[in-house]
């Protein structure tokens, strides 16, 4: 006597089916790379989106270089405290620069930037602070919008920026006006 109704067999059969069919129909879509809406497109619009995520980071970077790099000339007792976070913010730099073998050119430290820093050295240090804080801001903001090698690194050079904040914050307390 014959079984009626679904076997595991029939069941898996179906389903094998089915797949192969979507399979088969996903593998003849008639795109081709030149077409619009093809992978190649998909993947070029990716790595213009990523290469100008990279590119605004490590121009951001550069610029916090060329602050550090003011604010250090202006006021010579804060240099030693400020040398490693320099050196840390040149890395960052060339790190989102795409190679660590091209680094980026040495900030100017007399380039006008916004405005020249304060008078003060706790005012020009807390001022620093803050536009670190603003840049470890936009560049968390931005891990949403970046793939995830490149979301890595921002968020690691985000917490980076915040932790240089802090320092500078306690920086400016030990410093006298």
């Amino acid at each position: 006597m014959r079984r009626t109704g679904t076997t595991r067999r029939n069941a898996l059969i179906s389903t094998g089916a089915v797949a192969l069919g979507a399979v088969l129909t996903g593998c003849g879509g008639g795109e081709g790379p030149g077409t619009p809406g093809s992978d190649s497109d998909a993947r070029t619009a990716s790595l213009r989106a990523e290469t100008a995520l990279r590119t605004a980071a490590a121009r951001a970077s550069t610029a916090l270089l060329t602050r550090y790099e003011q604010v250090a000339a202006l006021h010579p007792t804060t240099a030693a405290g400020l040398a490693p976070l320099r050196a840390a913010v040149r890395e960052h730099a060339s790190a989102l620069s795409g190679s660590a073998a091209r680094k980026p050119a040495p900030a100017d430290p007399k380039a006008a930037t916004s405005s020249a820093p304060p008078a003060d050295p706790r005012t020009a240090l807390k001022e620093l602070a803050a536009e670190e804080r603003r840049v470890a801001g936009e560049r968390a903001r931005t891990l949403v919008e970046a793939p995830p090698e490149l979301a890595r690194l921002l968020a690691s050079v985000a917490a980076a920026g915040a932790v240089h904040a802090y320092l500078l914050t306690e920086l400016a307390k030990e410093t006298s006006s």
